[in-house]
């Protein structure tokens, strides 16, 4: 500690040459002089060292001692400073190079986002720059905790956020959201019907009773599994104890056949660019953006703009409050110009088939696909014929009030 109190204040070397050095080292310590590293050289000399205030004192008391005392060697901050007195240009850019530290310190220079996986990094960015959580944001203004409530309001799929500021960076840590497994009513009756027709080729039952068999041909809202079950006595007795409604639940797959279309025009209008552009200059500094071209605006009707940004890194690589913009901008005319039919189909082909995909779900499958095409009016129409293996049940709740208790087979029938 006391090395780093003597860097700040400054020291002094002193060599003091005569008969009696030792009356010198006397009288500095009669006088309150301060000295350290006392080193003897040879007989009649001696090294010390002074702190920077108390230099000329000492060599005023090495003459009373009749010693020749010489400064050998100075350091400390002070003497560093003294070096830039007359030069003013460097003695401005140190001044200005240490406010720059201590303001610039004071601001986000950064924002690190991390433990997200579903939710996006620009989206989690997007809305933090909306709640003022933003490179070139003052860093003392900002709320952390209120910050970090307010952005689990906006994003409902985050459960967790917390916001750490370190230095110029903003650490952003999120937790996403676990959605619980889907529960199951099991008080809401119904019935397990079919969406769209088909062959049934599986009958998985967990709930209720099987209403179709495999190979049975089904028509779209036909009951596959009903939820109302039989009840029937001990074998011989003669006794029917009625029927008991329950939720029917189960799978039911079955071969199915979809017919998708979709359609492009043949021409279309592009752009063809006439030679004519500009390019706009501009800066942003933490935040805060400057527009190098004036009032100028764009005078063409129709036009492209590309941006490219120049961003300024520190050594290691990570990002600065400070970018050159340059938005080049390229007028251009429309004309119609005829599209190419073969990448035309080849496009509408993958659209249907990722449309076929979507429809069947993550359960079904797509067996074989007929694709068709032809020239209608200046329209190119595709045409997909599918056969496809899925799960085709669907839970549909009766309609009213149901009671899941046992009916006589009397009170059932007259009910149907």
């Amino acid at each position: 500690m006391q090395k780093v109190i003597n860097f700040l204040r400054g020291s002094v070397r002193l060599e003091a040459e005569g008969a009696f050095p030792e009356r010198f080292l006397n009288l500095c310590a009669q006088n309150g002089v301060a000295f350290w590293a006392v080193e003897w050289l040879e007989t009649g000399r001696v090294a010390i060292t002074v702190p920077r205030r108390d230099a000329k004192r000492a060599q005023a008391l090495g003459e009373r001692a009749s010693c020749q005392v010489q400064r050998q060697r100075t350091g400390g901050i002070p003497f560093f400073l003294a070096r830039f007195r007359r030069r003013y240009a460097l003695l401005t850019g140190l001044v200005l190079s240490l406010a720059a530290v201590c303001v610039l310190s004071q601001f986000v220079l950064n924002v690190e986002v991390s433990g997200n996986e579903t939710v996006t990094t620009a989206e989690i960015l997007t809305e933090l720059r909306r709640l003022g959580v933003r490179p070139g944001v003052y860093g003392p203004g900002i709320d952390p905790a209120a910050t970090a409530q307010e952005l689990l309001l906006q994003l409902d799929d985050l459960s967790w956020c917390a916001i750490n500021l370190k230095g110029t960076v903003a650490e952003v840590l999120v937790r996403e959201r676990i959605e619980p497994p889907e529960v199951v009513d099991e008080t809401e009756l119904g019935d397990v019907v079919a969406t769209v027709p088909g062959i049934v080729t599986q009958v998985e039952v967990l709930g209720g009773e099987p209403a179709v068999e495999e190979g049975d041909t089904v028509v779209e809202g036909q009951v596959l599994i009903t939820g109302n079950i039989h009840m029937e006595g001990a074998e011989y007795s003669g006794i029917d104890l009625g029927w008991r409604q329950v939720r029917a639940q189960g799978r039911v797959y079955a071969r199915t056949w979809r017919t998708l279309e979709a359609e492009i025009p043949l021409t279309a209008q592009v752009k063809a660019y006439t030679g004519e552009e500009k390019s706009l200059w501009s800066m942003s500094l933490l935040g805060w953006r400057v527009n190098f071209y004036g009032n100028s605006g764009i005078s063409y009707e129709r036009y492209d703009k590309i941006s490219d940004v120049w961003t300024a890194h520190l050594p290691g690589g990570q990002e600065m409050p400070l970018s050159l913009t340059r938005e080049t901008v390229r007028a251009y005319e429309t004309a119609t110009a005829q599209v190419d039919a073969a990448a035309a189909e080849k496009l509408l082909r993958a659209q249907l088939e990722e449309d076929l995909l979507a429809a069947l779900g993550e359960t079904g499958e797509a067996v074989s696909m007929d694709f068709a095409a032809r020239d209608q009016s200046g329209m190119l129409i595709v045409r997909l014929q599918a056969e496809c293996r899925e799960e085709i049940g669907r839970f549909v709740p009766y309609e009213g009030e149901q009671e899941n208790e046992t009916q006589p087979a009397e009170e059932q029938g007259s009910s149907g």
